[in-house]
């Protein structure tokens, strides 16, 4: 059975150390960059990132502690990192999604950006949604594209630490729901 989860805002000032253990659980992602892991103060940095960027949003996924009993609690198991409305009105960019690795390969991912779909369209009005992927991360290609995404043909050179990647841009359009 599927673990069942749920999306909530990330908060600096409760979420930091649950956010750079999601972080830590994902070497394989930080070994792509030829790096051990993530840097100590990741979490903190994206979260100040994030609050400094307009419509800039980081949502935890969560899962319950027992499945049976929602007032036991719930754990941070991934994060969405995206932005609204960027680079035009209308359109959302996802910079992340990220599952601890563990946990991978088991549809959250999936359910993560279904549950994100629908607010998306309904309430933050978005009608495009794009998504950048290093051409080496064929994982995240194959996800992106079993979501329903497709390459638009566009690529950027970034920067990471002292080389640069190439970043693939995919893109969806979303129905209106409603």
């Amino acid at each position: 059975m599927p673990e069942m989860i749920t999306l909530m805002p990330v908060d600096a000032a409760l979420h930091t150390a649950a956010l750079q253990a999601v972080y830590a659980a994902t070497p394989g992602y930080w070994r792509l960059y030829h790096l051990p892991g993530p840097p100590a103060d990741h979490a903190a940095r994206e979260l100040a990132a994030a609050q400094a960027t307009p419509g800039r949003v980081l949502l935890a996924i969560l899962r319950p502690l027992e499945r049976a009993n929602p007032a036991a609690g719930a754990e941070m198991i991934g994060v969405l990192d995206f932005r609204l409305h960027w680079p035009d009105a209308g359109i959302a960019y996802i910079a992340m999604l990220m599952v601890a690795e563990p946990l991978q390969r088991q549809g959250i991912g999936a359910q993560a950006w279904s549950l994100l779909k629908p607010w998306l369209a309904n309430t933050a009005g978005i009608h495009t949604v794009r998504v950048g992927v290093e051409q080496f991360n064929v994982v995240a290609l194959k996800f992106w594209t079993a979501q329903g995404f497709t390459l638009t043909g566009e690529s950027d050179r970034m920067r990471v630490g002292e080389k640069f990647v190439r970043l693939l841009y995919l893109t969806t359009t979303l129905p209106d729901s409603r």
